[in-house]
């Protein structure tokens, strides 16, 4: 029987695609398998949820996109599985083409929302640098659908099982030798309930030390559209909202200076309430924030930050 197989090597997006698992299985009565990778605490939290199968084999480096694809493999045929959904973040996109390659299925990436309709799975995708979305659907019988993180909420615990999966893999010819803590910013500005958005609009360096204050006087973090990390090199690039960057969805987003281009809206716009400040009246930012302030930025964060303290 078809079914429906789910693998994140992130746990928080495994339960993520699980949601997205129930809304496809609903109506077709497919039947919802979860996989982990030498992951013994992800396979605990996806069993509370969906029947899960644990693979525990040292052959597989989960750095080595073909080694996990090939894993992926056998466990769609040995399940049954003619549906896999991936997560959209760097390694998974890899992951999907491998795998829809090994499978003869076609494969949709950078999916941020899906309808059923008539049994037809429609993939709505960001398009043309994220000016329009288009709808998308998969003709061939498998298929390998690759979800945005926090595209979907994750699924609540449920009833579930855990299993005991074996698949043949050959060793992989990448080797781990040595493990580093990665240099410069770590935030995760996808995980942020209130980000503060920077933009070319703050002008100075020195406002930032102001930004920052806002930041941690709300108890959230502080982010940036591309050209302030990249061209001005003031922030890391793990800190880049927008189709180049992170798409995040806060329930409160401050933008500062952020004139609203297309390639920044897309990773922003799901925030609950977005507040904008900028001196141009006609900013396309403005249009689509919840609360506007037509004035300059360099005025407006002092008064911000003293309100705040």
């Amino acid at each position: 029987m078809a079914g429906i197989l789910i693998y994140s090597d992130k746990t928080p997006y495994a339960m993520q695609l699980i949601t997205v698992a129930q809304m496809i299985a609903k109506d077709a009565g497919l039947a919802i398998k979860a996989v982990s990778i030498n992951d013994a605490d992800q396979a605990g939290e996806l069993a509370k949820r969906a029947d899960t199968y644990k693979i525990d084999n040292a052959a597989i480096n989960i750095g080595d996109t073909a080694a996990v694809a090939a894993a992926l493999k056998q466990a769609a045929d040995q399940l049954g599985a003619n549906i896999v959904l991936l997560s959209s973040n760097r390694r998974g996109k890899e992951l999907s083409g491998r795998l829809a390659q090994a499978l003869g299925a076609g494969c949709l990436a950078d999916v941020n929302s899906i309808n059923i309709n008539g049994g037809n799975i429609e993939c709505l995708r960001n398009a043309l640098g994220g000016a329009t979305v288009a709808t998308q659907q998969i003709e061939t019988e498998n298929k390998v659908i690759a979800v945005m993180p926090k595209a979907f909420e994750a699924a609540p615990e449920a009833s579930g099982s855990l299993n005991d999966l074996a698949v043949d893999v050959k060793a992989s010819p990448l080797k781990v030798l040595e493990v580093k803590a990665k240099g410069g910013d770590s935030v995760d500005i996808e995980a942020a309930d209130i980000l503060v958005a920077v933009g070319q609009g703050v002008e100075n360096k020195d406002d930032l030390t102001t930004v920052e204050a806002i930041a941690k006087a709300l108890g959230g973090e502080v982010a940036c559209s591309k050209p302030v990390a990249t061209d001005k090199k003031w922030f890391s690039e793990e800190r880049i909202i927008g189709l180049s960057g992170k798409k995040c969805k806060p329930s409160l987003a401050i933008l500062l200076g952020i004139s609203g281009q297309v390639q920044f809206t897309v990773g922003i716009r799901d925030a609950k309430t977005i507040v904008a400040v900028n001196n141009d009246e006609n900013a396309d930012i403005l249009k689509m924030a919840d609360y506007v302030m037509v004035a300059d930025v360099e005025e407006v964060m002092p008064a911000l930050l003293k309100a705040l303290s």
